[in-house]
């Protein structure tokens, strides 16, 4: 009988250990060969594309103090513009008018020397302001048709860009200005004679006043 005892004693140990060779650990030590996977394979991340950066702030108009008058023609000296700049005053707004002729070469979007110096005496009179500027290009209604114009769209609009490029050249800052361009559809004169296409032929920037 003790002779049994005994070996069912032994018996038992060796069931509980091997019992415990196939529990799982509660705590297990980390492999490796698993911590590290990606060590090892130089060159997998490279190709792709980098992080793409923080989107730029948005420009905002400067603030306008609480005691500045909204109204556009607070603060302006007019004189000095000369007779080249048509200048037309509205309740809400001031426009000045520039015929084409001063301003380009026929059929074409780049200012002449006599046509910089002109906006160049605007971007003074703007530079310092709080007022939003629009400038609209305008032609008449004869068509053109080249590879850099395939319409009076994009011929008027060229222009209208063009002045805002001087602009914020002379110290306008790119916020207070936009250019937007019309083409013949918005005519001050009749296009059926030369006198009245060449007024239609125009540049007008209007200055608005803050709301």
């Amino acid at each position: 009988m003790t002779l049994l005892l005994v070996m069912l004693v032994v018996l038992l140990a060796f069931s509980n250990r091997d019992i415990g060779v196939w529990l799982p650990d509660p705590h297990p030590a980390p492999e490796p060969a698993q911590a590290h996977v990606l060590e090892g394979l130089p060159g997998l991340l490279e190709g792709l594309p980098a992080p793409e950066a923080a989107p730029e702030p948005v420009a905002e108009l400067p603030p306008v103090p609480e005691d500045e008058v909204q109204d556009p023609l607070a603060g302006l000296s007019l004189e000095g513009l000369g007779d080249d700049i048509q200048v037309l005053v509205t309740e809400n707004a001031v426009r000045f008018r520039i015929s084409n002729e001063i301003l380009f070469p026929s059929g074409q979007a780049d200012l002449t020397p006599r046509g910089a110096e002109v906006i160049d005496r605007l971007a003074t009179l703007f530079q310092d302001g709080y007022h939003r500027i629009a400038v609209e290009g305008h032609t008449d209604d004869v068509p053109i048709q080249t590879a850099r114009f395939p319409s009076n769209w994009e011929l008027s609009t060229g222009r209208a860009t063009s002045v805002v490029r001087r602009l914020e050249a002379g110290g306008v800052a790119s916020v207070r200005l936009r250019a937007t361009g019309y083409a013949d559809t918005r005519p001050l004169e009749d296009n059926a004679t030369a006198e009245g296409r060449a007024i239609n032929r125009r540049v007008e920037l209007t200055m608005e006043a803050v709301q």
